[in-house]
């Protein structure tokens, strides 16, 4: 299994800096089975908010915590 920090910044730095991901696509990057694999990539985004590496949101609404579906960006630039 790859690492899913590694993947997430992969995957948003392929992405327009304003675009999200959704948790499930670094599932799908590191695992055959990436249902089973998610766990692992809650823990990781999990991670990368704590270290403000990550924004996460809902629907549009910035969210400060992974809490039900959620999707992932890149902080804003100032």
């Amino acid at each position: 299994m790859t690492d899913p920090r590694a993947a997430t910044l992969t995957l948003l730095a392929r992405r327009a800096p304003d675009a999200t991901i959704c948790p499930s696509e670094v599932a799908r990057a590191i695992a055959p089975d990436w249902r089973n694999a998610m766990p692992v990539v809650h823990a990781a985004i999990d991670g990368l908010v704590r270290d403000g590496l990550v924004r996460l949101s809902w629907k549009g609404q910035p969210l400060t915590m992974r809490s039900g579906p959620y999707r992932i960006g890149r902080l804003a630039e100032d």
